[in-house]
């Protein structure tokens, strides 16, 4: 036979080379919705513990982004290491269909064909948004399973399904009736562009340029020519000042102006009343040279009357000053204006002492007709025109730009402004809903440890929680008032009956009923009016766990909430008060939060800057499991950066992953488990990789139970990439390919990589599901048909516990060590072509270390360094290498002087009878020709 290469057990596998992810992973898609793998698998775990994953709920208004990816891979990695933990998972995805976001979405519709929302009926434009909300399902549904989302998509929630909408206004009527629901008259962040009130979880913060003016307002009955200033940022709300406020804890001084200041309105013998640590920052700042200092009583505050500043242009009433502990000396001058329904100690101080409650910004944010001169005007461009007037008026002492953090709506961008009106709150106080709500967030388990202070500083300080909104697309806030008193019907007779009727008839029902449709006879419905506000869609997704749990008969808490670190401030945080309040628990037991997705600057990505990445894109060029490791790899409890670069190398990791799969596959083409080794016979090196599975497979299931999924891949990509591709694989090879398939060592090793092979699926699964599906395919297709349908179908692996063997360990991490220095040798003479590879290698080493030393005698250093001739020496000269990393090892490499198998490419020494072959290979010929 002179054609040796037939007689090589060469490896074979359809596991191609190339993935072509972006293509082939639609074909597993079908796959798994033909074979009903889901059903199967939640079939064979109907028996299970439950495990609760309860779904936040994302907006149905446009394609998904990378944050949705991130947050429905991580909700997916978590639910199916639960299925392989023998947990019965609850995963039902929901979708916020209500608010904001889709209302603008259909009001711009309605423009571009020309019609204004007010020319269109209230049943139709919600008709519209209900379709619009619909479509995106649909939508969004198929790009969430294109993600590798494990569910089933036909069992989803809605916040706009008759079911939900019943629900949530069950769950508000039930704060009716306790008295935790409230309609209050208060200062609310207002948003001019949307025209409605929104809460703070709609809130964010960026930097702002704003007009900071210090402004005087003249004394009526103290001393003449003295004035009491402040300083702003909010030049717009000076028309609608009515009073000024001081802190009873500060010290005041009267600064004696002795120089004229024309640009700063500041003239010789004006006295000017500030905070005593505030007039050196005053007096630098408005570069006043001449000037002298007294101190001032507070005491005399009380009886001192200021006109206001603007009091020419129709301002002319009384502007008295009042104590409150919000003054603070920080900034400014020690005094702040106050305007009652435009901040929340303003607000309280107009309360205290009875100042005039009169309207002044409307909901467009529009001067009312009570604010004298400037009725009408915006308040976005009040600002220059207030400034002006005041310089007119001589009362205007500098103007200057501040940059400050300010709150703006997150959808709309716009800032936001404080404005009292009328509006329902669900208490904080009432019924102890703060205090019983910190109770709840001390049971439960945060995820960092350290986001549990996040939520407790919110809730300590947060105000009660509006929930009305003035919108059109929602559910409504199903309450009648009194037309006498304005005061809320509270009737759980009329409350039922309420509720009967929406579930028959539906939610628009409300808008097109009359009263007495919903009023029991015990009223007249003409007596009453109906509430005429949406529903804060913050309260929809806050009950969900009753609408989407409770009602599928899950009585007990969800095990895990996992959103973005923003909802902190938003849905952990209403939910948590929903359920508190109602239920007197929270209705989670753990919650996980991530962080934001940036671009590789650690800039947010916005259509601006050029810097989106879409996950489709992703998808395209690269396949979803490479997106799925970027999620798993990735230190989640931080923001997260993402560029084509890094995305680059997590395709390189891939790779290497799926090369490992690929070699394992072709290498146990023919397998048979009837020649599997016991574990007892394996050879050293085998059950050294035993032992590392062992190790492994703890260390993993304990980082997927932690949710540490970063160092779970990060470790198994370690294992494929030194264990087995640069150590076992690389060691085995030759034997694997030349060695007889009857012989102990080929189905040693064969065995050992089955258990390989079936860990590496098992681990790698939750995180990269389509490769592991394919690879399992294969493997039932070419190997083992007997195997189970799909590997997202097999549990856990519980490793056996004589596999464990640390002295092993020891052995073998000191092998590693001297099979390094023998490559680095090598590797210095390959850069010089003395050799070509290692197996041309006649090396000597030298090892002074007696441990090293004992173990390299007791293993065949040919067969693990992959060398022809190897040898240990006692003595070493000039010729040796010393290894950099271990001083106590030295190898010396020389070009070995026997004959290359034409086999297996070895150099051997002996003299084989009538063939050029090396005796193993001999013997091996001689058992296929006999056969």
């Amino acid at each position: 036979m002179s054609d040796f290469s037939k007689t090589i057990n060469l490896p074979s596998t359809t596991f191609s080379m190339k993935a072509n992810l972006s293509q082939t992973e639609n074909l597993w898609i079908d796959f798994w919705k033909e074979k009903n793998i889901y059903k199967s698998l939640k079939e064979k775990s109907s028996n299970f513990r439950k495990y609760i994953l309860h779904d936040g709920p994302p907006y149905a208004n446009g394609d998904l982004h990378l944050g949705h990816a991130l947050n429905k891979i991580l909700k997916d990695i978590v639910c199916r290491t639960k299925f392989q933990d023998s947990f019965d998972v609850n995963f039902i995805p929901g979708w916020d269909c209500h608010g904001l976001p889709i209302e603008w979405k259909v009001e711009e519709k309605f423009r571009k064909s020309g019609k204004k929302k007010a020319e269109i009926s209230l049943e139709i434009f919600r008709e519209e948004c209900r379709r619009f909300a619909g479509s995106w399902v649909e939508k969004q549904k198929d790009q969430f399973a294109r993600f590798g989302i494990q569910t089933d998509w036909e069992k989803i929630y809605l916040t706009m399904t008759n079911d939900a909408e019943v629900s949530i206004v069950e769950e508000l009527l039930k704060f009716l009736e306790s008295k935790e629901l409230y309609l209050g008259f208060k200062p609310v962040m207002w948003s001019v562009v949307e025209q409605t009130a929104l809460a703070e979880a709609e809130i964010e913060y960026h930097e702002k340029i704003s007009r900071s003016i210090y402004v005087k307002f003249p004394t009526k009955n103290y001393s003449e020519n003295t004035s009491v200033v402040i300083w702003t940022t909010t030049p717009w709300t000076i028309p609608c000042n009515r009073a000024l406020a001081f802190s009873p804890n500060l010290k005041y001084q009267i600064l004696e102006i002795n120089e004229d200041i024309d640009d700063c309105n500041l003239h010789k013998g004006e006295k000017l009343i500030l905070s005593e640590s505030l007039v050196n920052n005053f007096v630098s700042l408005h570069k006043i040279k001449k000037f002298k200092v007294t101190m001032i009583d507070n005491d005399l505050f009380g009886s001192i009357v200021c006109s206001h500043p603007l009091r020419n242009l129709g301002y002319n009433f009384n502007i008295n000053l009042f104590p409150s502990s919000h003054v603070t000396d920080d900034t400014g001058s020690g005094f702040v204006h106050i305007a009652p329904n435009h901040g929340l100690e303003d607000f309280e101080v107009g309360q205290k002492f009875n100042l005039d409650n009169i309207s002044t910004v409307d909901e467009k944010g529009l001067y009312t007709k009570d604010i004298p001169f400037f009725n009408g005007l915006h308040i976005f461009k009040a600002d220059i025109e207030v400034i002006k007037k005041l310089e007119e008026e001589k009362n205007l002492i500098s103007n200057n730009d501040f940059s400050h953090s300010y709150p703006h709506s997150w959808r709309s961008k716009a800032p936001l402004i404080f404005r009292a009106t009328s509006q329902w709150f669900i208490s904080m106080e009432k019924k102890n809903l703060r205090d019983n709500a910190i109770k709840e967030i001390e049971m439960v388990k945060w995820v960092p440890e350290n986001s549990k202070n996040r939520i407790l500083s919110m809730v300590k300080d947060r105000p009660d929680w509006c929930v009305s909104r003035q919108r059109s697309w929602g559910v409504p806030i199903t309450i009648f008032l009194s037309k006498k008193d304005q005061k809320p019907l509270i009737d759980k007779n009329v409350n039922s009956k309420i509720v009967s009727i929406l579930k028959k008839e539906g939610l628009d029902s409300w808008f097109k009923k009359p009263n007495e449709v919903f009023i029991t006879e015990k009223y007249n419905p003409s007596d009453f009016e109906k509430v005429d506000a949406i529903l804060d869609v913050w309260f929809d997704s806050g009950s969900s766990h009753v609408y989407v749990l409770k009602n599928e008969g899950i009585k007990n808490q969800a095990d895990l909430y996992l959103e973005g670190s923003d909802q902190h401030r938003g849905w952990f945080q209403t939910s948590l008060l929903e359920s508190c309040a109602i239920y007197g628990k929270s209705p989670y037991k753990s919650v996980l939060t991530h962080g934001f997705v940036i671009d590789e600057k650690g800039k947010k990505m916005s259509k601006s800057l050029g810097n989106v990445i879409l996950p489709s894109d992703v998808i395209k060029k690269y396949g979803a499991d490479i997106l799925r490791i970027w999620v798993a790899s990735s230190n989640y409890f931080d923001d997260i950066r993402i560029s084509y670069e890094n995305l680059d190398r997590h395709a390189e990791s891939y790779r290497k992953i799926r090369n490992t799969i690929r070699f394992l596959l072709g290498n146990l083409q023919n397998w048979d488990k009837n020649k599997n080794v016991d574990h007892k016979n394996l050879p050293k090196l085998e059950q050294y990789i035993c032992h590392r599975l062992f190790e492994i497979n703890s260390k993993v299931n304990q980082y997927f139970e932690e949710f540490n999924f970063n160092k779970a891949f990060q470790l198994v990509l370690s294992f494929c990439s030194k264990d087995l591709s640069a150590f076992f694989f690389d060691i085995r090879k030759d034997s694997l390919y030349c060695d007889s398939q009857s012989s102990n060592l080929y189905n040693s090793t064969q065995t050992v990589m089955l258990n390989v092979f079936e860990c590496l699926i098992i681990w790698l699964a939750p995180i990269i599901p389509f490769t592991t599906e394919e690879a399992w395919q294969c493997w039932r297709r070419e190997t083992d048909r007997d195997a189970e349908l799909s590997c997202h179908l097999l549990s856990r692996k519980e490793l056996p516990k004589n596999w464990k063997n640390n002295d092993l360990e020891k052995i073998w991490n000191k092998v590693s060590v001297i099979k390094d220095a023998f490559s680095f040798s090598v590797e210095k003479k390959r850069n010089l072509k003395e050799i070509k590879s290692s197996l041309e290698a006649k090396a000597s080493i030298y090892i002074s270390d007696q441990e090293y030393l004992k173990i390299a005698k007791s293993i065949d250093l040919n067969e693990i360094l992959i060398a022809s001739e190897v040898s240990i020496t006692e003595k070493k000269d000039e010729n040796f290498d010393i290894f950099p990393e271990n001083n106590n090892l030295a190898v010396k490499i020389q070009m070995s002087d026997g004959k290359k198998c034409p086999r297996c490419w070895k150099i051997f020494l002996e003299k084989v009878e009538s063939q050029e072959l090396c005796s193993r290979c001999k013997n091996v010929i001689d058992e296929v020709t006999h056969k």
